[in-house]
């Protein structure tokens, strides 16, 4: 009989090891108004962690493409061609009505929601990308009628 090569195991890979999946924080929301501004509720801009009268942004788009599916902030020192935030009720807003319309971003006539996450740009500038997607309707609700029957339907029977 011929020694084969034998591969001993321990103990302790037979242990099975169980990742601890962590949840990840929702990434902040704003939508975008009918007459075309992106709006900032108070609560996204204390999770993004600027301040919204000091900070002024440098807007893109991905290039090549008709459609924004995106919108790019990045933050900048200088206010020489930049963007910055208005105060609008409890929030702050981007006026950019020109630039969606454009970029064919139907704001008029569909509730539009973005959803922001970040991005390292280069070594030393942070983006912000905001994703545009559309508001998902409620469901049909499908379930069995609660409360009281109408009174045409009680008299009926």
């Amino acid at each position: 009989m011929k020694l084969k090569a034998i591969k001993f195991f321990s103990p302790e890979e037979n242990v099975s090891k169980t990742k601890v999946v962590e949840k990840a924080a929702p990434l902040p929301t704003g939508y975008i108004s009918n007459s075309g501004k992106l709006v900032f509720p108070a609560s996204a801009l204390r999770d993004l962690g600027f301040d919204p009268e000091s900070t002024h942004f440098k807007i893109g788009t991905q290039e090549g493409k008709r459609k924004i599916k995106s919108v790019y902030l990045m933050p900048a020192a200088s206010s020489d061609q930049t963007f910055s935030f208005e105060k609008s009720g409890r929030g702050h807003v981007i006026p950019l009505a020109v630039i969606l319309k454009k970029g064919n971003v139907n704001f008029e006539s569909e509730k539009l929601i973005f959803k922001i996450s970040t991005f390292d740009f280069d070594q030393t500038t942070k983006g912000y990308e905001l994703a545009i997607e559309t508001e998902a309707p409620k469901p049909e609700y499908t379930g069995k009628p609660r409360g009281r029957k109408p009174k045409a339907a009680v008299e009926a029977e």
